[in-house]
């Protein structure tokens, strides 16, 4: 039997306030502080959603370089995958239970800004804040080089650094770093210009070289991070991630990975990641993805005979090892009354069990001009999915 929620916001608001954990019932341990002799007392959650999900400390800290991200990463879907994605990759390192997550607190503002520049650009400056991008000056003559020879032979590899936290109770009631994480999040196309407030141009780079460059970068990056007191003993998780184009609608996705044992300085063996983002329905779809596709035009065609006035229906896929693993739908509407909702919404959840894969989960979001509308959630083999209705 499907369940059917419909839950006005108020009262939906009420009913989370009341399931978050109390402070008193929670452990409070102590957590040294690196940069002062202080002892800060820090709060762990009892309550853990799934064993997919770390539990956070309270007083919540945010990463020391938080606001690079916004101007570094090329879509909102890349700045959402390129920090879950590097979570999702540590989980094999850093496991659920015994570790809790933290945003990144040893790299500065400063330090990422200057690791991401141009070497030429920081030529001033130590030897640890050298920027990991190539030089724009010419080799031979050591003027600038043109923008388009630049953009062939001297691209910006890597365009962003995300740092991830883990840490660990100690048996003296404290936590302490016990593991850390490092995105290199790499353009796959060079945008420049030719002259200044003049036309964009783009150069796509090779996968090849991007992922040389990007190996070549992950290797200083860990003989810096090994150069901290503070860093010298944990092991290190770095992985590579593909940016999409600026007006991508489907993320990117990481590539390789890998992983530096406690006290050791180099590299070891790189893995292979095999995830990839697409959209539904495609017009001419690879074999891995033919089924999927014609499960999702049959859905789309039942949807569109509904109502006549959907502006689209668009899937996003994500698949690893060449299977899907999740479907998320998004549908706007722009029809308003309750009841038309509650119909479309009934409607809808029947025809999700009966076109889309039963080993899949699909989130299907039901959206118009006023916000969200609507949420049907199904979990893999489940054929009873949550429906909510917003008010």
């Amino acid at each position: 039997m499907t369940r059917f929620r419909w839950i006005p916001a108020m009262i939906a608001l009420a009913m989370l306030a009341g399931c978050t954990p109390s402070f008193k019932e929670d452990t409070e341990v102590l957590q040294q502080s690196d940069e002062a002799e202080e002892v800060e007392t820090t709060i762990i959650p009892n309550l853990q959603l799934s064993e997919n999900y770390y539990k956070t400390l309270i007083p919540y800290k945010e990463s020391a370089s938080r606001g690079l991200v916004v101007s570094n990463i090329n879509t909102k879907y890349d700045m959402k995958e390129v920090e879950n994605g590097l979570m999702r990759l540590s989980q094999a390192e850093f496991d659920t239970e015994n570790y809790y997550f933290q945003e990144g607190q040893y790299l500065s503002e400063n330090t990422v800004s200057n690791w991401l520049a141009r070497s030429n650009q920081t030529k001033d400056k130590g030897p640890d804040l050298q920027g990991l991008n190539p030089s724009s000056l010419d080799a031979k003559t050591g003027a600038e080089m043109d923008p388009s020879i630049k953009a062939v032979e001297a691209p910006i590899y890597v365009a962003h650094l995300i740092e991830q936290n883990y840490l660990m109770k100690t048996d003296d009631n404290k936590v302490k770093l016990a593991g850390m994480s490092i995105g290199l999040a790499l353009n796959s196309i060079y945008y420049y210009q030719k002259e200044q407030y003049g036309e964009f141009y783009e150069q796509k780079i090779p996968e090849a070289e991007l992922e040389k460059a990007g190996k070549k970068i992950a290797a200083e990056v860990i003989t810096r991070l090994r150069a901290r007191t503070e860093l010298a003993d944990i092991p290190i998780v770095i992985g590579l991630f593909k940016q999409e184009a600026r007006n991508s609608i489907v993320p990117g996705t990481y590539f390789a990975y890998n992983v530096v044992d406690a006290g050791k300085n180099g590299l070891g063996d790189w893995e292979t990641i095999d995830e990839k983002y697409v959209t539904f329905p495609m017009s001419s779809p690879d074999d891995i993805y033919r089924d999927m596709n014609t499960s999702f035009q049959n859905f789309k065609q039942d949807v569109d005979q509904y109502f006549s006035n959907f502006t689209s229906v668009i899937g996003t896929g994500f698949y690893q090892n060449k299977k899907i693993q999740t479907l998320e739908i998004e549908i706007p509407i722009q029809f308003y009354g309750t009841a038309e909702l509650i119909g479309f919404t009934q409607y809808l959840t029947g025809v999700m069990l009966k076109q889309l894969p039963k080993d899949l989960n699909i989130n299907v979001s039901i959206t118009s001009v006023n916000g969200p509308e609507a949420l049907i959630k199904k979990e893999r083999n489940n054929d009873e999915p949550f429906v909510h209705i917003y008010e």
